[in-house]
């Protein structure tokens, strides 16, 4: 009477037994891999997202600011540079000679 029901569990055991290491298997890949242990943990959650939006917003504004900065500097340079040299030279030394705003 024994014999029957090992030769039942035995099947059943094996699957178990099997099953468990892939899942261990699976477990490790995921760690070595950096992938989240729970499966709904795929994306970011709520508040990383907005935090994460507001620093790109800031970095954002931060870039435009120096592209404003970039342009006004880049318009100053083509000005000196297709400018005629006899008038930019009186604007320098215009601006050498101390100024009489006292």
């Amino acid at each position: 009477m024994a014999i029957p029901i090992i030769q039942v569990l035995a099947p059943v055991a094996g699957v178990v037994g099997v099953a468990g290491i892939i899942g261990w298997v699976g477990t490790g890949m995921r760690i070595r891999h950096g992938y989240p242990l729970e499966p709904w943990e795929i994306g970011p959650k709520a508040n990383e997202a907005i935090e994460r939006i507001m620093l790109l917003s800031a970095e954002n504004a931060q870039l435009r600011a120096g592209l404003g900065t970039m342009k006004d500097r880049l318009a100053n340079v083509e000005r000196i540079v297709t400018d005629d040299s006899h008038r930019l030279t009186h604007e320098i030394e215009a601006l050498r000679q101390p100024s009489d705003r006292s």
